[in-house]
C-alpha cells in the first residue's frame, strides 16, 4: 500500500509536470475503470473532467487530490493502486484503469492490479469516504498533541498508528519502520506505555517518514509508479539481519497484515511467528 512517503513524493512529481494542464480526453478502461472510479457527483465523470485545467495538487493522509475549479480528484490508491506519468506512445501497464490525456502531451494513468483503490469525483472533500475522519499530518503534529492523541487508545500500538483518525497516513510497512526506530515491540498496549517511550516513538515517526520520503525522492525520481523500499531497516526482511543488531528479523501474521520487528531491539510479548 503507497504511504505518506511514496505519495509524498508523487505529490512533488505531480504538481511540478502537472499543474497548469489542461485534460485533453479522458479514457475509462473497462471493465475496471467501473469499479474503482466513484463519481459522487452523480453527473458525466469523463464530461466533467474533459477540458478541466489541474490547479492543485495535494496529498492527505493516503489520499492524493487533484484540484480542479469547483471540483476534486480524490484518490485513495489502497493496496495496489498506482498513478503512472507516461508518453501517450508509452505501452500501458497491465490493469490500467483510468487515462487522463493532458495538454502537455502526457498521459496521467491509474493503475490497480488488484482493483481495490477508489477515485472519487467530487466537490466536497468531505463527502468521500474515510477522508473527513483523517487526523492531523504527522510532520503537522507537536509532541505534546501526540501525546494527548494517543492517550485516547487502549489498543496495540502498530494498531494505534495505522488507524488513520490517529494519525493521517502511515500504513502497515512504516508503522513496522517507526516502531523499530523507537525500539518498540508492535503488540505492546499503549497503556503499556511509559511517558519516556511515547515520547522516544513521536521522535521514531518523525524521523522515519522524513528520512524515508527522502530515500523515496532519491530513488523514485519521476518514475510515480515505482515503490521503492528496499531501504527499509524491517519491513518485508524476514530472517535477514537485525540492522541494530544482527538478530534475524520475526514475521508475525495477523489481522491478514505482515508485521516484521526485532525480537532482540523490540522485547515484548511473547507472540509466535518466525
Amino acid at each position: 500500500m503507497p504511504e505518506l512517503p511514496e505519495l509524498e513524493v508523487v505529490k512533488e512529481v505531480l504538481q511540478r509536470c502537472v499543474v497548469g494542464t489542461q485534460i485533453a480526453r479522458v479514457e475509462i478502461v473497462p471493465p475496471g475503470g467501473a469499479i474503482v472510479i466513484r463519481d459522487l457527483t452523480r453527473g458525466d465523470f469523463s464530461a466533467a473532467l474533459t477540458g478541466a485545467t489541474i490547479s492543485v495538487v495535494a496529498r492527505r493522509g493516503k489520499f492524493l487530490v487533484l484540484s480542479f475549479p469547483s471540483l476534486y480528484l480524490a484518490i485513495n490508491p489502497k493496496l495496489t493502486g498506482r498513478l503512472q506519468l507516461a508518453g501517450r506512445s508509452d505501452k500501458r501497464m497491465a490493469k490500467t484503469h483510468l487515462v487522463l490525456a493532458l495538454s502537455s502531451g502526457d498521459e496521467l494513468r491509474y493503475v490497480d492490479q488488484k482493483t481495490m483503490g477508489q477515485l472519487y469525483l467530487t466537490r466536497d472533500l468531505n463527502a468521500a469516504p474515510d477522508f473527513a475522519g483523517l487526523g492531523p499530518e504527522p510532520f503537522d503534529i507537536s509532541r505534546d498533541e501526540f501525546r494527548a492523541r494517543l492517550q485516547k487508545y487502549r489498543g496495540e500500538i502498530k494498531g494505534i498508528l495505522t488507524r488513520g483518525d490517529f494519525i493521517a497516513g502511515i500504513g502497515n510497512a512504516y508503522a513496522d519502520e517507526i516502531l523499530w526506530h523507537a525500539r518498540l515491540h508492535p503488540y505492546r498496549k499503549r497503556t503499556q506505555l511509559t511517558p519516556e517511550e511515547i515520547a522516544r516513538l513521536y521522535e521514531a515517526m518523525q524521523r522515519a517518514l522524513r528520512d524515508a520520503v527522502e530515500q523515496v525522492r532519491a530513488e523514485m525520481g519521476e518514475q510515480i509508479h515505482l515503490k521503492p523500499r528496499d531501504f527499509l531497516a524491517v519491513h518485508m526482511k524476514t530472517g535477514e539481519p537485525c540492522p541494530r543488531c544482527g538478530a534475524p528479523i520475526s514475521l508475525v501474521g495477523a489481522n491478514q497484515r505482515i508485521t516484521n520487528f526485532c525480537r532482540t531491539c523490540q522485547p515484548g510479548g511473547l507472540i509466535k511467528g518466525m
